[in-house]
């Protein structure tokens, strides 16, 4: 697969990019999937393919389902950049944010990289995806104050989770997973996920 990267006017190829370079490229290459690290690394993510995307809605829309009963938070999909507290620009496949956490940010903030971690994040991992760099983006959640993230990997049908100041757990093909306690009673159906 090709992937066309513009580079606009005043930025220089280089590995590391500022915040300022990274918002210029993101905006425009809208069509990539892009993402900074802490160090100011530049990551270019290609699209998923259908299984993936297929799976991937079917996390978000049960999530949005709980979401929309509970009316607890904001749910976003894999799109979405946010800011995190040591600097990373980062986009979990599905996350979701606290309502007061969020309605405590200013509408400028809302509109751009929201400088929040979200209190929940799902990595899930497609066929090209590599597993430790997965690993090191769910530990770097958890640096910024995530408070709960699933790794689901449905190459091995394993779920690893992880909980702020807590031990990684591993489900071994599970047939559902709780969100409890920071998603209250939400139960993730994986029977077309895994």
């Amino acid at each position: 697969m090709t992937i066309t990267l513009y580079i606009p006017e005043g930025i220089k190829i280089n590995p590391i990019v500022t915040e300022a370079e990274f918002e210029k490229l993101a905006s425009e290459n809208q069509d990539l999937r892009l993402e900074r690290n802490h160090t100011g690394k530049l990551i270019i993510m290609p699209p998923t393919g259908s299984n993936t995307g297929r799976k991937n809605s079917n996390i978000i829309a049960q999530l949005v389902i709980w979401n929309k009963n509970f009316k607890l938070g904001i749910v976003f999909d894999s799109s979405t950049g946010f800011r995190l507290p040591k600097g990373s620009i980062r986009s979990p496949d599905v996350s979701w944010v606290e309502k007061s956490r969020w309605d405590s940010l200013t509408e400028e903030e809302q509109d751009g990289y929201a400088p929040i971690c979200p209190d929940f994040a799902v990595e899930l991992r497609s066929p090209t995806d590599n597993l430790k760099t997965l690993q090191n983006k769910m530990l770097e959640y958890l640096d910024n104050w995530l408070l709960l993230g699933w790794l689901i990997d449905p190459i091995s049908k394993k779920i690893e989770i992880y909980r702020k100041e807590q031990d990684k757990e591993i489900l071994n093909n599970p047939t559902t997973i709780s969100g409890d306690p920071v998603l209250p009673d939400f139960i993730l159906n994986l029977s077309q996920i895994l």
